[in-house]
């Protein structure tokens, strides 16, 4: 009996980089791609369509509308017998890794991977099993080795809101904290990175690779 093959869904807002990927994809034998979209809205729904199938998700995590990668990624893997999700970006920070893998993703690639490592992610998501890029494991292997340094993925999540200008008060609102909370971690921030400021904060983040600028 032969296969089925594994339906994909390509979610970027870039048309360059879905007609690459669908070309790359398309050759590999056992891969059809049912669909590829610009938002993470359309992922959403189509990822939840029973008449496409999609067995996995490959989603990028930032697009142009509202909605992130990791948003669309936690709405998508929240409903029993959902696809599986594999975020293929140009990010690897803690940030982008630790909302992603919370949100429920089952693999983290870096879109600079060749197209074996490409498909080898894809079959083992679809298995159910968790793919990594090399760089993002040992990363998180890192965290885990020195955890007493390791920023939290709220603290992350707040330092990068600093590293994009927002104040402790919009801040607050976008993540429905009290403005006492951000300063407690902010606070904590600090002392982890040996720092006593937003901006020197922002700078040793980013040069451990924390955060993106």
């Amino acid at each position: 009996m032969t296969a089925s093959p594994i339906r994909l869904l390509l979610a970027d807002d870039h048309p360059v980089v879905r007609a690459g990927l669908r070309a790359v994809l398309e050759t590999e034998p056992g891969f059809v791609v049912v669909a590829d979209v610009a938002t993470a809205e359309a992922a959403v729904e189509l990822a939840a369509d029973p008449e496409l199938g999609v067995d996995v998700v490959l989603m990028d995590l930032q697009f142009g509308g509202k909605m992130l990668g990791s948003q669309a990624t936690a709405t998508i893997t929240a409903v029993q017998g959902a696809p599986a999700v594999l975020i293929l970006t140009t990010y690897d920070t803690d940030a982008d890794i630790l909302a992603a893998i919370e949100a429920g993703a089952t693999g983290y690639l870096l879109k600079d991977a060749p197209p074996d490592e490409l498909a080898n992610a894809v079959r083992t998501a679809a298995a159910g099993k968790s793919a990594l890029a090399p760089a993002v494991a040992l990363r998180l292997m890192d965290r885990m080795r020195d955890p007493a340094t390791a920023l939290t993925t709220r603290e992350t999540e707040i330092l990068q809101l600093v590293a994009d200008g927002l104040s402790n008060a919009a801040i607050s609102r976008r993540l429905f904290l009290s403005q006492a909370t951000v300063k407690s971690h902010l606070a904590h921030i600090y002392t982890k990175l040996d720092v006593d400021s937003r901006t020197s904060a922002v700078a040793a983040a980013t040069a451990k690779g924390f955060i993106r600028r």
